[in-house]
């Protein structure tokens, strides 16, 4: 079955509110015939005469009049899904956006990011959600706006995604630990205790490929699922954790941080979303808070005490 000609809508939609081939003709500035061919077609596409002669003028079928309000319906909505996108009105934006992000993002960026959404757009909500894995499916679904993390294998091709910053690893111990004192060596590093952070349940990671050049390995004395956990534990303790530093900035308070005495690349984290939300007003209004508010606290970041060996 051949596709209707969707433009017969508006000439219908005229048609039955003017009631007049010839004043329909003018008001979509054709000539009366091409009206009348309009109309003729219309009249064979649905079957029905629609409008027919009585006396001088014409009146609307029972399939004319059926159809009226909801012609008319139609043609609104297609014109407002056509009509160019308004200015955002944050004040008057009421939205719930959904975030994906790596464990650490929300309790160091979220703060922030919540103040300066709420003192815009007090009608929007953010719902925060864990990151277990790197599965595009949310963001190519629609149940998640946007997510945090570094772009991988496992990332959707069609997947955009936008640096927000570099992150590296640093060591995190309490206060008064014997490592909060001297140089920081491997062999000092890998004599402690430590708190290895999987959400696999591995029990080594790329620290511990890094040790072995030097020929050393540490002792993981626990294995938890994530840096919140172990920066709980360690501060308790003498047990030593490995952290991404600005995803833990505010974790780490009061603690002693220090970079790692063992060469670790260092990762960018990226901003993702799906390309069908790249012109939305709202979305894109929101990815630039979460920009605006990454770039804020990497400058505002105090400097971190440069004990041991710097990356």
């Amino acid at each position: 079955m051949p596709r209707p000609d969707l433009n017969l809508l508006v000439t219908l939609d005229v048609l039955l509110t003017e009631g007049s081939v010839a004043r329909a003709a003018r008001r979509l500035r054709l000539s009366p015939s091409a009206m009348s061919r309009a109309l003729a077609r219309l009249r064979e596409t649905m079957g029905d005469p629609l409008l027919v002669r009585a006396g001088r003028g014409l009146v609307p079928t029972p399939r004319a009049l059926e159809l009226r309000e909801r012609v008319g319906s139609l043609v609104q909505d297609v014109e407002a899904v056509l009509r160019p996108v308004e200015a955002l009105d944050l004040q008057k934006l009421v939205r719930t956006f959904t975030l994906r992000t790596g464990e650490g993002f929300a309790e160091n960026f979220g703060p922030s990011l919540l103040a300066r959404v709420t003192a815009a757009a007090p009608g929007v909500r953010l719902r925060f959600m864990p990151k277990p894995d790197k599965d595009s499916t949310s963001l190519r679904d629609g149940t998640v706006d946007l997510e945090t993390g570094v772009v991988g294998k496992a990332t959707g091709p069609e997947v955009r995604a936008q640096s927000l910053f570099r992150d590296r690893f640093v060591g995190v111990v309490r206060q008064g630990h014997p490592l909060s004192k001297d140089e920081i060596t491997p062999a000092r590093y890998a004599a402690g205790r430590h708190i290895l952070v999987s959400r696999r349940g591995l029990d080594r990671g790329p620290i511990d490929d890094a040790l072995v050049p030097f020929g050393l390995e540490r002792e993981i004395v626990t294995i938890v699922g994530g840096f919140s956990t172990a920066l709980a534990l360690a501060r308790v303790s003498d047990l030593i954790a490995s952290v991404p530093e600005r995803h833990t900035g505010n974790l780490r308070a009061g603690m002693y941080s220090f970079p790692l005495p063992v060469p670790m690349p260092e990762v960018t984290v990226s901003l993702l979303w799906h390309p069908r939300l790249d012109a939305d007003p709202a979305h894109r209004w929101l990815r630039g808070c979460v920009r605006d508010v990454c770039d804020t606290q990497r400058h505002g970041a105090p400097p971190m005490p440069q004990t041991g060996r710097s990356l």
